[in-house]
């Protein structure tokens, strides 16, 4: 459902994976849409989709905030096997203490509340993007 969304934004998606309180997403930026727009319209597609698919999930809601970083081509299988062992990475480290070290360490100024590293468990209501440049 959520590759679905992408390629109908004109993205090309890779990989999506995640766990209860996060999701990454591995996929091309089309050249019509900004990041701003295309994450804006994953949220707003899939909310639509969960709720209409699972009444129980009325209450659902992304957060506010996001991550977006781009990836060179090089690097690409790195964040590939990244994503794709996502419950077995974060069983040693929280997606917040990761995030977190990960925007102090490249000197990027966050929010933790909208960058979604505040400790509230909320499932699946982050977002962290990653584009291959």
């Amino acid at each position: 459902m959520l590759g679905g969304i992408l390629k109908n934004l004109d993205c090309t998606p890779f990989l999506i994976n995640g766990t209860e309180d996060h999701v990454h997403f591995l996929f091309v930026l089309g050249r019509a849409r900004g990041v701003a727009d295309v994450v804006k319209e994953l949220k707003r597609q899939s909310t639509l989709w969960l709720k209409a698919k699972f009444p129980a999930m009325e209450s659902f809601a992304w957060q506010s905030g996001y991550g977006a970083f781009s990836v060179s081509h090089s690097l690409e299988p790195a964040v590939q096997k990244y994503i794709a062992h996502q419950e077995e990475h974060h069983r040693k480290v929280s997606f917040q203490e990761e995030f977190r070290e990960f925007l102090k360490r490249h000197d990027i100024e966050f929010d933790e509340v909208t960058c979604g590293i505040d400790s509230t468990p909320s499932g699946l209501r982050r977002l962290f993007v990653r584009f291959p440049g």
